[in-house]
């Protein structure tokens, strides 16, 4: 018989061989978003540097899980519970950071003004992927379509006067400027900031979350690392649960 108790072994592979494929799946959509978040970091939104961490540490730290459990050797048990207790102090203070990086980025959107759009609008790239997002997006300027001056891009040209529930999205262009004579009417702040936004709130989402669960894969470990040591010392047979 093992030094574990099977059930307890089972449902902790189970979980962290669920985990791994989160893991897998965080890895696959960190490649997908990496592109269109690289676009977004031109006007201020997070990378997906951190999406990386995390997917490479939830399917790392996953799979020695599985390996400790199956081999039942107290030292990588200790180092897995070693990695849960430094997770979840990493987790809670990314999670404490991003919250806050959150809501200052939602008083900044807010508040936006021509202090705001001037860096975009002055640096060349940033202009370059801010006329790729309109057309995308269906907006024109940051915080106005007088972010462009006199010369409208054609990216601002809208085309569909109705737009969705009959709602008009189209506007003319301003007074003495060239380019589309009718232009899309809402800025492109409101809808980087709404993509911004949905992204923080998944990143909290999974921060705590997996902050949560890593204190009960703590405590799991434990619990595992007592039996096998028990077992061990006595040389008998494994624990059962109704004893703990």
């Amino acid at each position: 018989m093992g030094k574990i108790n099977g059930c307890l072994k089972c449902v902790f592979i189970f979980f962290n061989v669920l985990f791994a494929v989160v893991g897998c799946l965080l890895i696959y959509a960190a490649v997908r978003v990496t592109g269109f978040a690289f676009q977004m970091s031109a006007f201020g939104g997070p990378g997906v540097g951190w999406i990386w961490v995390i997917a490479i540490g939830i399917f790392g730290i996953s799979s020695l899980g599985i390996f400790a459990a199956c081999s039942e050797k107290d030292l990588f048990l200790k180092i897995f519970a070693g990695f849960m207790g430094v997770g979840m102090i990493i987790m809670l203070i990314f999670g404490t950071v991003v919250a806050v990086f959150r809501n200052s980025m939602k008083e900044n959107y807010g508040n936006a003004s021509k202090e705001f759009a001037d860096p975009v609008m002055k640096d060349k790239d940033s202009r370059n992927k801010l006329s790729d997002l309109q057309q995308s997006l269906q907006c024109c300027g940051v915080v106005s379509a007088d972010d462009w001056g006199t010369e409208i891009p054609s990216s601002c040209e809208c085309k569909d006067t109705q737009g969705a529930f009959g709602k008009p999205q189209c506007k003319s262009k301003p007074a003495a400027s060239t380019g589309p004579s009718l232009i899309y009417s809402k800025p492109c702040s409101d809808t980087i900031f709404y993509y911004i936004d949905i992204t923080f709130k998944i990143t909290l989402g999974i921060l705590f979350g997996f902050a949560i669960t890593a204190l009960m894969g703590l405590l799991i470990s434990f619990l595992m690392i007592h039996q096998v040591k028990r077992h061990d010392s006595i040389g008998g047979p494994s624990i059962a649960m109704k004893g703990f």
